[in-house]
């Protein structure tokens, strides 16, 4: 398991957030003291990969025939993988098929190994239909991007266990996680709140069944922690976005992102240590 961050960590921080940055920029250097391996981005970051770091890559795609220009393009920059949000949600069944086959010839036309995340308003937003197409794509990887379907389609709210029991198919196949905790309405809270709520033991379970897919793992699927707390809004490419991930309070973000995702790191940790006693035992 290696540990990368997401680079939507460092968008827009406060300046009473721990993390390690000043005017220049971010200390590259301090965040793979930190403990990570890699940071993820729509692109290369030079600073950080002359800092030691590698990099993995994330995109979203609409159209079958972005795939493997996307694809070969992150290869080249030699990301190690990279994470995909495919699709609208509206796609009928058939429909998903034609962009997960396209995502399959990409991955290995290029070598880079691709996981498709469990995204709102993509293809896989409905915790059903994605585990219908793991069985007609049964060689899709996924990033587990899971505050999506605990929130979007509020796990909580049914047979929670029975739910985790259905998704078998997905957690099997996960190769890669974003770290973010929310509750059945929130998708994304501090950690401080998030461990005094039902959703911390709901969230660690769901780790636990992620790692057994990483056990999964060939030799050629890199397989990656990376918390992607963000931010209320973020200014990318000269336009402000609003998207309202981060708690607010009197216009200020509730309790420090970075320090949530070295916290996770620290999660994740003790739940491999945990597993892999278990197997140990066994």
């Amino acid at each position: 398991m290696r540990f990368h961050i997401n680079a939507g960590v460092l968008w827009s921080l406060p300046t009473s957030s721990a993390a390690p940055l000043d005017e220049s920029g971010t200390d590259w250097r301090a965040v793979r003291n930190a403990g990570f391996v890699g940071l993820q981005h729509y692109f290369p970051e030079p600073a950080a990969i002359e800092a030691g770091l590698e990099m993995s890559g994330m995109a979203r795609i609409t159209d079958p025939e972005e795939a493997r220009p996307i694809a070969m393009q992150h290869k080249a920059w030699g990301f190690v993988c990279s994470t995909w949000r495919v699709g609208t949600g509206f796609e009928s069944d058939a429909e998903m098929d034609a962009p997960a086959r396209a995502t399959l010839d990409a991955s290995s036309d290029s070598g880079l190994p691709v996981y498709i995340e469990t995204h709102r308003a993509t293809m896989t937003q409905d915790m059903r239909r994605t585990t219908d197409l793991c069985s007609r794509s049964p060689d899709l990887k996924f990033n587990a991007d899971l505050s999506h379907w605990y929130t979007g389609a509020e796990m909580r709210y049914g047979d929670f266990e029975a739910k985790l029991a259905a998704l078998a198919p997905v957690f099997e196949r996960t190769r890669f996680m974003h770290g973010r905790i929310g509750h059945s309405c929130t998708m994304q809270l501090p950690l401080e709140q998030a461990r005094d709520h039902e959703c911390w033991e709901d969230y660690r379970a769901m780790w636990r069944l992620c790692l057994e897919g990483f056990a999964n793992a060939n030799e050629n699927e890199p397989t990656v922690f990376a918390p992607e707390t963000l931010p209320a809004s973020v200014d990318f490419q000269g336009t402000t976005h609003r998207i309202n991930y981060a708690t607010l309070h009197e216009g200020e973000e509730v309790g420090d992102r970075w320090r949530d995702a070295l916290a996770m790191l620290e999660v994740m940790d003790a739940l491999n240590a945990e597993r892999e006693g278990t197997r140990s035992n066994d």
